[in-house]
């Protein structure tokens, strides 16, 4: 199980074609978690720079909800410096203008701002309807808005589960809707990507309502992988496990209590970077990926094989207990 909701947030990227280090992200994954990753961690280090060739989103367009911030942002900043015209959306304006300024200086590639409430259907109607005015219709399509916080079920109102279904399972639905309506008439093709987490798939307390929502989205892309492909468009989804960002983990671990645990029960023995999925992710909605459709990629560092595993917890167990675990064993009648 993933820490609760998406925790992203990462460090530095390089830009292609030569132009050397940049920093993309504002806050270094090793500042915010480099004494607590587990010995292995040194055989599974991250790479920074950006994967995919240079100009391999030359001439797209990308239209990413919650851009403006954590993996949304790093989404953007990668599909930026491949040469994909941007247009990020999300309810808070300024931060999305001061995120598209920032990027767009970085990579050199215009970025778009589109103020939108993706839980109000008539705001995305319109959004869309402005996104292919200074864009055009879209090649990738990135449903990356969420909501979430943890509590007992049965502490939650109507309210409370309607505003986190409202954001990940209405929201994605109609931006999804929309869009795809849009692209049939012109008779265009897209990759749309969805970004869910692992509970979405085995469910979770506490998270319930984000854990039901994160179901209904990856059964929305599965399904329209199947309809849809005959339109030219492709649907897959990231599941994320634990990628830590300074907001989410303020919001939701404030006092650092979680982390420990959660990187002891990562085999690779460090939480994910924002490099690494905006990697996946871009390379999903690329041309190399073009017979990707309908797939579920898990993305946790064997977070989720772990926790599955009834025995795994004898990772605890010491050599020399093991010794002794052996020799009783060694030492029963009939073995």
């Amino acid at each position: 199980m993933a820490f609760p909701g998406r925790v992203f947030f990462g460090r530095a990227s390089q830009l292609p074609c030569g132009l050397g280090p940049r920093r993309f992200f504002s806050y270094g994954t090793k500042i915010l978690y480099q004494s607590m990753e587990a010995s292995q961690s040194k055989f599974f280090p991250p790479l920074q720079k950006v994967m995919l060739p240079p100009n391999s989103f030359q001439g797209k367009v990308a239209f990413i909800t919650g851009g403006g911030t954590g993996l949304g942002k790093a989404m953007t900043t990668f599909l930026s410096s491949l040469g994909a015209q941007c247009v990020i959306a999300s309810r808070k304006i300024d931060v999305l203008k001061a995120t598209a300024e920032q990027i767009s200086s970085q990579t050199g590639n215009k970025v778009h701002a589109l103020q939108c409430d993706v839980r109000d259907p008539d705001m995305v109607h319109k959004t869309v309807l402005e996104l292919i005015k200074v864009a055009g219709l879209p090649d990738i399509v990135i449903n990356n808005a969420a909501g979430n916080f943890i509590s007992p079920t049965e502490r939650l109102s109507p309210n409370a589960w309607k505003t986190i279904t409202d954001i990940v399972l209405n929201g994605t639905a109609y931006v999804t809707l929309e869009i795809g309506k849009q692209l049939i008439k012109a008779q265009k093709g897209a990759a749309f990507l969805a970004i869910t987490t692992i509970y979405a798939e085995t469910g979770s307390g506490f998270v319930v309502p984000s854990a039901s929502s994160k179901a209904g989205v990856e059964a929305m892309n599965k399904s329209l992988a199947a309809e849809w492909g005959k339109y030219g468009m492709r649907f897959n989804v990231i599941q994320p496990g634990p990628i830590k960002t300074k907001g989410a983990f303020s919001r939701m671990d404030p006092a650092g209590t979680f982390e420990k645990e959660m990187i002891d029960r990562i085999p690779c023995g460090r939480l994910g970077t924002m490099e690494e999925l905006a990697n996946l992710a871009v390379f999903l909605c690329s041309d190399y990926a073009s017979w990707i459709n309908g797939a579920t990629i898990r993305f946790d560092g064997g977070e989720e094989v772990f926790i599955s595993g009834e025995f795994n917890s004898l990772k605890k167990v010491t050599k020399e207990e093991w010794d002794t675990i052996e020799g009783l064993i060694r030492k029963t009648k009939g073995s």
